[in-house]
């Protein structure tokens, strides 16, 4: 009886496809599923390496570097550095964040009210949108180097000053002197408002029309309805562009450079008032103290760290729809 059973299940695979009976795993659609994998793994590839050889390995190499000298390992003696011995310490960090927390407000407050009034359904308003983008699209080096040009001295044919001398205003120091850096970059960073200005745009298209629909029947005017419906509804994208800001701003770097070497050294302007913790990690590197700049770029990375963090656990406030 055994003897037969075998023979029968061997007439029985005789009968089944090979490829049915090579391996139960590779399915067709497991196939299909792989091959679609691979597919999109390829494609992704170039971006994949970009950001494993460009991001990772350097600032994987920056933190190693940070705790080394001339090649051997020096422990926190970079660190120590920078909060005891270094004079410029606190003042590019003082420096830095009180224009992060004056620029990124500002910038927010401003771009939100330029979109409401770009979201108004009016003759022309496209060509308005296009206005106030357009200096979006302007290189960080060219947009410098226009109000280095602009915020000169009268002597220096100042674009600005020679408006402010016709109307028999005087002469603005601008970036000459340290009492006015500081406003005068806080002037620039209006230049690129534009750009969170469409986003704040796509936010206002995704409310619903029902919302204000319901409330104009309640009596409700356009103050109320943009307190209570416009602004709450778009808290996500207020998130999001107050992040970004928070980061770019602790990050600025080219127009300081710019303006920073024309009406000052290494890029901190006059009295360094706009020397900025971006603009000295940028100096020890010319420097070639390469261990040392990079001890500082990971301090900056821990404070971007520390306020991002701060921000997302304060983010109640934040409304990203009906609670279930």
């Amino acid at each position: 009886m055994k003897a037969r059973k075998e023979a029968d299940e061997a007439v029985i695979l005789t009968d089944v496809p090979a490829r049915r009976r090579e391996n139960k795993f590779f399915t067709p659609r497991r196939r299909r599923m792989l091959t679609g994998w691979l597919t999109g793994v390829l494609f992704a590839l170039p971006v994949i390496l970009g950001v494993l050889i460009f991001t990772y390995y350097p600032a994987i190499q920056a933190f190693v570097s940070s705790f080394t000298k001339d090649g051997e390992f020096a422990g926190i003696y970079h660190y120590e550095t920078i909060f005891v011995y270094d004079p410029d310490t606190w003042p590019v960090f003082g420096n830095t964040l009180l224009y992060a927390l004056v620029s990124v407000p500002f910038s927010l407050v401003l771009g939100y009210f330029l979109a409401l009034a770009a979201n108004f359904k009016v003759k022309g308003i496209a060509l308005y949108r296009i206005l106030f983008y357009l200096p979006v699209v302007i290189p960080g080096v060219a947009s410098g180097l226009l109000f280095a040009h602009m915020m000169a001295s009268l002597n220096s044919n100042g674009v600005f000053n020679m408006i402010l001398h016709s109307m028999g205003l005087g002469e603005l120091p601008f970036f000459e002197e340290a009492s006015t850096s500081m406003l005068s970059l806080l002037f620039m960073s209006v230049w690129t408002t534009g750009g969170s200005m469409i986003i704040w745009l796509s936010a206002f298209k995704n409310i619903p029309s029902t919302l204000y629909e319901a409330a104009k029947l309640d009596g409700a005017n356009a103050w109320d309805c943009l307190v209570h419906i416009t602004i709450p509804m778009s808290t996500p994208l207020i998130f999001y562009n107050l992040v970004t800001g928070v980061i770019g701003a602790l990050q600025c770097t080219t127009p300081l450079v710019i303006v920073g070497d024309r009406f000052g050294t290494a890029g901190g302007g006059a009295g360094n008032a706009i020397y900025f913790i971006s603009v000295k990690i940028l100096n020890e590197f010319g420097y070639t103290f390469y261990e040392y700049a990079s001890a500082l770029a990971i301090v900056l990375f821990a404070v971007v760290g520390i306020f991002t963090l701060i921000l997302f656990k304060t983010s109640k406030w934040v409304f990203y729809g009906e609670e279930k």
